[in-house]
């Protein structure tokens, strides 16, 4: 496996995932070969993510006709490390690696059925003001509940 700059310790990365979806590769997701493209593990990152941000009781908020702050992805990587292939089902997890001051650093884990790791991701979520299009800080009560996801993990 090559190494991802974001992971210094893959153990202690890997046993720090506590939420995940699961996805079934489905046969439009798939080249000639039955391949996944490599396109879709973006998308089951914004799957994973909002289900996870959800989870966390923030996209009520964030969708709401009024709400002035909304979370933009502000850079996305995925690094493939094994293939994937038609039918297949894959546990996508999400956690919160870091926490800003108007940003937040979102990891990701693709895991086959025989507990591989297939993709591994991560993404930067911005706080930014729908009005202005400035990033904007975290109101204490988002900030503080990324910060408890931080330490949930520490804590297990």
């Amino acid at each position: 496996m090559g190494k991802m700059s974001y992971i210094s310790n893959l153990q202690e990365w890997q046993s720090d995932f506590l939420f995940n979806i699961t996805v079934k590769v489905r046969f439009s997701e798939t080249d000639l070969f039955g391949h996944m493209n490599n396109t879709v593990p973006f998308v089951y990152f914004e799957e994973a993510r909002i289900e996870y941000l959800h989870h966390l009781g923030l996209m009520q908020e964030w969708t709401t006709s009024g709400s002035e702050l909304i979370p933009v992805v502000a850079d996305l990587q995925c690094d493939y490390l094994k293939q994937v292939y038609f039918d297949e089902k894959i546990n996508v997890f999400v956690k919160i690696a870091n926490v800003g001051n108007s940003s937040i650093d979102l990891h990701y884990m693709g895991v086959n059925d025989k507990k591989e790791i297939c993709f591994t991701g991560r993404n930067s979520l911005v706080n930014i003001n729908r009005n202005t299009g400035r990033s904007e800080k975290w109101k204490n009560e988002w900030k503080e509940k990324f910060q408890n996801e931080v330490m949930k993990k520490i804590l297990v």
